[in-house]
């Protein structure tokens, strides 16, 4: 089984990219299941209802979130909807829409996502590493891969999660700081690991941004308006393959057989 997944989509660049290339990569590297983080698909901030469908539509069959998923006030009312689209489980109970889904990718096989985020420099929300117990024995037995997408600030506790999760989830990868790592490997119990896939969406700024206001605001300190950055759109994802001969990991899931870094230039 091959599993794409796209690192933070972001604004209308990024979407744009997805739009071009996402078709081609999922034939040329034959695809069975594509996820995507889309918390910044809205201008940079967020993600609509609109945005959400239009990213399914191209095939993407979840999309996680994060720290940004509630700056969109009408994603309230559709979330609790599309179950499609998470937010990170150790989020508030109360809080609309759920972290965990369960699905059936296009050659057969059953697949879990498990969102997550860190609790490092973010706002400390439940404890993601109990919350990611409480999940996991939510996933059904007959559920042969689980990825989780760790949104997170801090490189240590991201691979902490992957530490934790080795043997228990196909791949865990890291998603928030839109900065590729090169870190991308199988740990030793079968599980895919990267700390972080990268952004989709304008390089030609900060993470995203037209630069000009960040800097500004490093300089000056005082509030400024952010807008997505223009050029050097980029995709980052990696490509997860599973080695479905191999005996199971120790939660009875597929193993990872490798974890590959895509980057790609919008033509």
């Amino acid at each position: 089984m091959r599993t794409l997944f796209i690192g933070d989509i972001v604004g209308s660049p990024g979407r744009q990219i997805v739009r071009d290339r996402l078709a081609d990569l999922v034939e040329h590297h034959h695809i069975d299941l594509v996820i995507a983080n889309g918390e910044n698909s809205a201008s940079g901030f967020g993600i609509t209802p609109r945005i959400a469908e239009d990213l399914f539509e191209l095939g993407i069959a979840v999309l996680t979130g994060g720290n940004h998923s509630w700056d969109r006030k009408e994603i309230f009312d559709y979330i609790p909807h599309e179950p499609r689209l998470l937010r990170p489980a150790n989020f508030a109970e109360s809080n609309p829409g759920t972290g965990l889904y369960v699905g059936t990718a296009k050659n057969g096989v059953k697949f879990a996502v498990l969102n997550l985020q860190g609790r490092v420099f973010l706002t400390p929300h439940d404890d993601p590493f109990k919350k990611a117990d409480c999940e996991l024995a939510k996933v059904p037995e007959d559920v042969a891969f689980v990825l989780v997408d760790m949104h997170a600030e801090t490189t240590s506790e991201k691979i902490a999660m992957g530490w934790y999760l080795d043997g228990r989830a196909t791949a865990v990868v890291g998603t928030h700081t839109h900065v590729a790592t090169a870190d991308d490997r199988v740990l030793p119990n079968g599980t895919a690991y990267i700390t972080d896939v990268g952004m989709t969406g304008p390089h030609d700024g900060v993470i995203g941004m037209e630069r000009t206001a960040i800097i500004k605001k490093f300089l000056d300190g005082l509030p400024a308006r952010f807008e997505v950055a223009p050029g050097d759109i980029q995709m980052n994802a990696v490509v997860i393959e599973t080695d479905d001969d191999a005996p199971r990991n120790n939660a009875g899931r597929l193993r990872a057989k490798s974890i590959s870094r895509l980057r790609l230039r919008a033509d």
